[in-house]
């Protein structure tokens, strides 16, 4: 392949099947798509061993880093496993919630390049990475190219903060799993594509847990008391993306596409 060869990324779902996730003209050179992930359990044939036993950081800890992806049906719909009326919504929010649907979600934010925040970074179907770091866990998107930071040096979420779409993230280690706190929202997130409002009362639980190496699953629990009369929850399963990196994603406010969310 020579160097202003397109690129096709195939990507491992949770079932196993290899997709099309992205397809870019760039040069190969710069993408590290072939390099062997160093230090990873192997098969006889050269793939990762995903079945593998679990690691462990030096201390003994979980190790949950690397790259991840999950199946794109819940970006859509975050309750997609929930059963039909599950969603606790107050009476507003579900008025808002179906007028979205109506509308087909032309309000969207991020079809205005805005990050999606959390939980619905964590479910598009795009990868991120996961980097231990002491006193701090890195979450790296693919998708808008987006960040986050979450301490995990003791520290309290702010009483006070600036609110922001990612909101602030803390975390400790709860046995084998990662537990996240994040608050701090402003009051015009999303919770999925669908539409599912958030306000700044919003407070996403995440728990990560590993299962082996190669798999993944997070729990989220939503607990927004201005949108939802409690909260409610769902887990996310993640395969892992050996030998591969992030591509680049830039979104530049959508001015020509976003004039097509016409809704209904």
């Amino acid at each position: 392949m020579k160097s202003s060869d397109c690129l096709v990324r195939l990507i491992t779902t949770a079932a196993g099947v290899a997709v099309l996730l992205a397809f870019v003209c760039t040069p190969v050179h710069a993408q590290w798509f072939n390099y062997k992930t160093p230090g990873i359990p192997r098969t006889p044939d050269g793939k990762a061993d995903l079945n593998a036993p679990a690691p462990r950081t030096p201390d003994g800890k979980a190790d949950i880093s690397g790259l991840w992806l999950t199946e794109g049906r819940y970006v859509a719909n975050l309750a997609k496993d929930l059963k039909p009326g599950a969603v606790p919504f107050q009476p507003w929010a579900e008025a808002l919630y179906k007028q979205r649907r109506a509308n087909e979600s032309k309000e969207d934010p991020t079809g205005h390049c805005i990050p999606g925040g959390v939980p619905r970074s964590d479910v598009v179907p795009y990868p991120f990475k996961i980097l231990n770091t002491p006193g701090m866990m890195v979450i790296l998107y693919e998708a808008v190219r987006n960040y986050r930071e979450i301490f995990t040096d003791g520290r309290e979420l702010p009483k006070d903060p600036n609110p922001t779409w990612m909101g602030y993230s803390i975390g400790h280690w709860d046995g084998d799993s990662m537990v996240v706190e994040t608050a701090g929202f402003n009051n015009t997130g999303w919770i999925d594509n669908d539409g599912r409002p958030a306000t700044d009362a919003l407070h996403v639980t995440e728990r990560f847990r590993r299962k082996d190496f190669g798999h993944l699953e997070i729990q989220m629990t939503i607990d927004d008391p201005k949108a939802y009369t409690k909260p409610w929850t769902v887990t996310v399963p993640y395969v892992l993306q050996p030998d591969t990196q992030l591509l680049e994603y830039i979104c530049d406010e959508n001015n020509k596409d976003v004039q097509h969310l016409v809704g209904k």
